[in-house]
């Protein structure tokens, strides 16, 4: 089936991955790499992320609880302390890949699990001076927030919700995350799944799906 719409992730994709800065947060701390990125994983339906993401807690319980986690997996983090390294730096070819496919005709739709937070993505000072969120929802035909609609990725519901608003079937759609447990189930539904690594091979895979060309030699 042709491709109708491309869909889209938001942070990892447009903007530089969070598990970056948890890194960064992690050596400061002493704690063991990747270790955020562990309890983010541990029961991750009902876990301290998942609750706030689908907004069925406030950050002050989701610090009492990423704390619990963490220090049951064997070293103690604050979720206070790991909010702020939410945000990245925007990525101006990503940007500029959206709009090249909105302007050959292509549906697009972003489903982003975030939290109402002001450590949200778009929502401190470097991603407002760069201009981040209001740069590139606007370009969207469809939105679906997990803290707004009270369902987050990995659900398939998530990716057949954004297909009915967009009126295309999983089969005629491309779908880009940073994650692959996020791409299982859009490829399970029929989809086209890119697993966001870096930009470069994002866009030659994004090519290769849509028949469009990017500049994949420009350095961000």
């Amino acid at each position: 089936m042709a491709v109708e719409a491309v869909i889209w992730d938001f942070g990892g994709v447009f903007t530089s991955s969070p598990f970056e800065a948890f890194n960064r947060l992690e050596a400061e701390l002493g704690a063991p790499k990747d270790h955020i990125r562990r309890v983010n994983a541990t029961n991750h339906h009902e876990n301290a992320w998942a609750l706030f993401e689908r907004n069925e807690i406030d950050a002050e319980r989701f610090d009492q609880l990423f704390l619990e986690e963490s220090t049951a997996l064997g070293f103690a983090i604050r979720g206070a302390d790991v909010l702020p390294k939410l945000s990245g730096e925007l990525r101006p070819r990503m940007v500029a890949a959206l709009k090249a496919c909105k302007a050959a005709g292509f549906k697009v739709g972003c489903i982003t699990n975030n939290v109402v937070s002001k450590h949200s993505p778009g929502q401190n000072e470097v991603q407002q001076a760069a201009g981040a969120m209001g740069q590139v929802m606007p370009l969207f035909d469809a939105i679906i927030e997990s803290s707004k609609a009270g369902v987050r990725k990995p659900d398939p519901r998530i990716y057949e919700m954004m297909c009915e608003l967009l009126a295309v079937k999983p089969e005629a759609c491309v779908y880009l995350d940073d994650l692959g447990i996020n791409c299982k189930p859009a490829a399970g539904l029929g989809m086209k799944a890119i697993k966001v690594v870096d930009v470069d091979q994002t866009l030659a895979d994004l090519a290769a799906a849509t028949g469009l060309r990017f500049d994949l030699e420009a350095a961000e």
